[in-house]
């Protein structure tokens, strides 16, 4: 088998939860690169039709629109995704985010942390960025016998970071509800491992790392400073991870296991 062989997801179909993202969209265009059909799914409806079309270009794509935490949205999406497309074999699970009311601060401390914003970012990441969809989705893989997920974990989910401890928290169960099923459905054979970006600049961090001026913000500098490769990761940086993972004759031996595509980040020490 050669090389290219390994890495064809022509006979594949691919759903990115997320994929309207700049991240998420990334990937959607790394699989279909490589001969996936793909499903867009998200709640942005201008942007994910943009998206499926853009992938149209290599095979065939399609949007959904959905939110990840509305259950029988994400069964009809399933639903469609098979009719139109055929049955999911490979799923991506890149939604999620931090919601600004959970960020801790001198004004807003752990100790008077609101409850409902600790909650939003348990159901955004945890339930709608991983639970709800493996379960969905996961069940005509375990039927099938044949699936790959990978789920959108984080560097903060290994070592907490300053402000954000609701995300990190979440992004950490994340881990830990991928290497329970990676456990639970080895013997049905559908693979869950999560993939862990490192720094990439998108819509719900750039408040924090730039200033309104474009110019980075002392958190940026941190991290800059913390990353042995001392930049920022580019999106297309995450596509072959992605694809490694999805492919089962590229890492049909692989479950259960966090890749990581930081730079570094959770190497450095002093």
């Amino acid at each position: 088998m050669s090389t290219n062989d390994r890495f064809n997801l022509s006979q594949e179909v691919a759903v990115v939860l997320g994929g309207t993202g700049g991240l998420g969209g990334a990937m959607a265009e790394g699989l279909a690169e490589a001969g996936a059909k793909v499903a867009v799914l998200g709640r942005n409806k201008e942007r994910g039709e943009a998206k499926a079309k853009e992938l149209s270009k290599h095979g065939q794509a399609i949007f959904l629109s959905v939110d990840a935490l509305d259950q029988k949205g994400l069964e009809q999406a399933e639903q469609r995704v098979e009719k139109e497309l055929g049955p999911t074999t490979i799923l991506v699970n890149a939604a999620g985010g931090n919601q600004p009311a959970a960020v801790v601060t001198p004004e807003n401390p752990m100790t008077t942390l609101a409850l409902s914003a600790w909650k939003e970012n348990f159901d955004l990441n945890l339930v709608g960025g991983a639970l709800l969809p493996c379960q969905i989705f996961g069940a005509g893989m375990i039927k099938r016998k044949k699936g790959s997920i990978i789920n959108i974990a984080s560097v903060s989910a290994h070592i907490p970071l300053s402000k954000v401890v609701a995300y990190s928290a979440a992004k950490a169960a994340v881990i830990s509800l991928s290497q329970f099923l990676a456990r639970e459905w080895a013997p049905y054979g559908v693979r869950v491992n999560t993939l862990t970006p490192g720094f990439f600049p998108a819509e719900q961090n750039r408040k924090l790392l730039f200033k309104d001026d474009g110019t980075p913000t002392d958190r940026a500098k941190s991290i800059m400073g913390h990353t042995p490769m001392g930049r920022f990761g580019e999106p297309n940086e995450l596509i072959g991870a992605a694809v490694f993972l999805a492919s089962s004759k590229a890492s049909g031996f692989v479950t259960g296991i966090d890749l990581r595509v930081d730079g570094g980040f959770l190497s450095q020490t002093i």
